[in-house]
Parts: C-alpha cells; sequence; structure tokens
C-alpha cells in the first residue's frame, strides 16, 4: 500500500491468532504494521510477528525492487514488532540498526545480538536524514514499554507512533476504529494514562498530517477526533453518557435484579449496557467500564469473598487506575452477605469514586423491599 510518494505500508495481516497478548480476543484478526521510507536513503520501520517474516520481507522487496534498505528502525522490542529483526539483517548485512540503548538491551535478551558493528543508538530529540525525509526521534517511555520511541517525519507530516493509536484488528477487515481502539487501549495502554499524557503533550507541538500506528490503519481524517479520544482515555475521564452494569450469577437471583434494575434505568432513559462476567469478553467489559462515567457492580458472596469473575473485573479495573466515576454495589448472601465490603476494600485505592449508598444486599431472592431499593438506586443514577 502506497501511503504517500515516498511512504508504504509492507506490514501483514494474521487471521491464525485467536488471543493477542495470550488474553484478548480478536475474531477479526491482528495487523502488524511496518513502514518504508524510500527517500535518498531507505528508512524501514519496524518489524513483524515471527511467522510473518518471510511475507514482510516480500512486502518489502515489492516496494524496493532491487534497492537496499539503509536503516530498520526498531520503536518498540514487543516480538510482534521486533522478531524478525535478526531475519532482516541476515537478508540485508550492510544496512544500519537503529534504535534506544533500552532497545538494544532487549534484542540482545530476545536474540542474543547486540550488532555493536551495525547500530545507531538514538535518544529523544535525535534526528536521521534520509533526504527529503529528516525523522524525528521522541521518547515515549512506558506507551507501553520503557524503550519506546516514536518517529516524526515534518516533510509528510507523519507520526510513527509505535502502539500508540492502535486497534484490534487486521486491515482487510472493515470497521469502526472507536470500539476497537478503546478495547486494545484501556486492555494495554490504560495503566500508563500518565505517560500517555506526556506523549500527547509532545504530539501537540506537532503538525500531524497522519498517524502511522504498529497496529490498526493509517489515520488520515479527522487527527484531532482521534487526539481527542485518546486525551479523554489517559486523563481518565468520562467518554459517554451511560450506565454499565457488570454481574455474576449462580443460579440466577441476582441477575433477575440486574434484570429489573436495567429495565428501570431504561424507563428513565438511561443508556445501559450489560455485561455478564462469566460469558462475556472480560476486555470489552473493562472498556465499557472506562467509558461510562457510572458503573454498577451486582455480585454473589462466595466463599466468604467477591465471586471470582467479579473480583478479577475489579482487579482489571483498579490495575488500569480506574477513577472518576460512580460506582453502585448490590450483593446477594443467603446467610452472610460479605461482597459489598470486600467491593469496597478493593476499591479503595480508587481515585474520585462516589460508591452509592445504601448497598442493595439481596437475601438468596429479591424481595419486594429489593425492588424499591431497585427503584431508588436507578432514580439514583440517573440524576
Amino acid at each position: 500500500m502506497q501511503i504517500t510518494k515516498d511512504v508504504f505500508y509492507v506490514g501483514v495481516n494474521d487471521h491464525k491468532l485467536d488471543l493477542f497478548e495470550g488474553q484478548y480476543r480478536v475474531p477479526a484478526g491482528m495487523a502488524y504494521n511496518s513502514y518504508v521510507i524510500a527517500d535518498e536513503k531507505v528508512a524501514v520501520i519496524d518489524s513483524v510477528e515471527a511467522s510473518f517474516g518471510e511475507e514482510w520481507l516480500s512486502n518489502i522487496k515489492n516496494v524496493l525492487g532491487d534497492r537496499q534498505p539503509d536503516y530498520l528502525i526498531v520503536q518498540h522490542m514487543e516480538p510482534d514488532h521486533s522478531a524478525n529483526i535478526t531475519t532482516f539483517m541476515d537478508r540485508y548485512p550492510n544496512a544500519t540498526l537503529v534504535s534506544s540503548d533500552k532497545a538494544f538491551a532487549m534484542i540482545k535478551q530476545f536474540y542474543q545480538n547486540e550488532y555493536m558493528d551495525k547500530r545507531l543508538i538514538i535518544k529523544d530529540g535525535d534526528t536521521l536524514s534520509l533526504g527529503n525525509h529528516t525523522l524525528t526521534f521522541i521518547a515515549a517511555p512506558m506507551v507501553h514499554w520503557p524503550e519506546v520511541m516514536v518517529s516524526y517525519d515534518a516533510y509528510e507530516r507523519i507520526l510513527f507512533s509505535a502502539d500508540a493509536f492502535g486497534k484490534f484488528g487486521a486491515l482487510d477487515v472493515d470497521e469502526p476504529w472507536e470500539e476497537e481502539a478503546r478495547r486494545y487501549y484501556i486492555g494495554i495502554v490504560g495503566k500508563y494514562g500518565v505517560q500517555v499524557q506526556k506523549l500527547l503533550s509532545r504530539a501537540a507541538t506537532l503538525d500531524i498530517a497522519m498517524i502511522c500506528s504498529l497496529h490498526g490503519p493509517v489515520l488520515r481524517e479527522n487527527i484531532e477526533k482521534y487526539i481527542s479520544l485518546y486525551d479523554t482515555w489517559s486523563r481518565y475521564d468520562v467518554e459517554s453518557d451511560g450506565v454499565v452494569i457488570a454481574y455474576t450469577s449462580v443460579y440466577g437471583n441476582t441477575r433477575r435484579a440486574v434484570l429489573r434494575l436495567e429495565q428501570e434505568l431504561r424507563d428513565a432513559g438511561a443508556h445501559v449496557v450489560v455485561h455478564d462476567l462469566a460469558r462475556c469478553d472480560k476486555a470489552e467489559a473493562v472498556a465499557d467500564a472506562f467509558r461510562y462515567g457510572k458503573a454498577v457492580l451486582a455480585t454473589t458472596t462466595y466463599n466468604a469473598d467477591i465471586f471470582p469473575f467479579m473480583r478479577e473485573f475489579i482487579h482489571e479495573l483498579t490495575e488500569r487506575n480506574y477513577q472518576n466515576r460512580t460506582v453502585a454495589i448490590i450483593e446477594n448472601g443467603s446467610w452472610a452477605p460479605t461482597a459489598a465490603k470486600k467491593i469496597k476494600t478493593m476499591l479503595e485505592g480508587s481515585k474520585n469514586l462516589n460508591i452509592l449508598e445504601p448497598v442493595v444486599t439481596l437475601r438468596s431472592a429479591m424481595n419486594e423491599e429489593n425492588k424499591e431499593q431497585l427503584s431508588a438506586l436507578a432514580n439514583e443514577l440517573v440524576k
């Protein structure tokens, strides 16, 4: 794919993968992006996952013909972007490997080679001239690994953004960017909002016409929209009005209470999203908890604790700095309900959470008093 006169896409699509990073479902596959800048000198930006090495090298060959790359720029060392460094250097032994010192340490760890005679160490603010195109390197530590560098080409006004602005999904599948980009961001990058904010502050000083990330499509239009969403996500601000209900239920009684609350909220005009944590895509449920401003956590007491799927879900939230939200709790316990107390303890370290009182406590099954409590809770949530 030709992006501009001198810039080409040479990445690959993966439709064999079922779980990205061993945990995220990717029914639409995954793209591993790589780019070529063919100027007076030729730079290849990042490689691809291990099993696609020959396809990637063939893509490079189709763009360059008999020209030899001068540089392989390694922005990020996760193996889905670095696994073919050795393959590339074996194919193009006169090329120079360009990366940060931290990345070269990881190259040795992963691939047992430091490329001492073929490397160029770059740091924040360094530049690399290719002719008309000059790349400026910007350090982006912990977005979302410590060695990450992004690259800005002022000639084409392209930000090569590493994993930032990426999404799940292969490029031969047509789907909206927001949903899978949100799930990707919250799941993989979400813990590092402070670091993303630092990168966005640097990006604000650049004239960006396109964003070329390592996953997902080239972003060519409405750049402000994508940057605005990243700003919202990394500030942990509310993106959309609505209520997300996440629940677990053993014999259906907690579920019946959830369905009643859902209907009450819909009748009051609220947008509601419901996730059965035992059956849903957990990453989607986590992303929705960050998308919406209000959450209801409904679960049973289990072994004097929280039902495991709910406990794991709350851990996923707090691990990613869940904050600035309103949270309501519904607990169920036949003889000693303790789930609400345990949930509150898990959320103690979260900033700016408004936990609504009173907790709705079911004793085995929903009774008339519970129905009144759920109506009151719905009214509170739609205020």
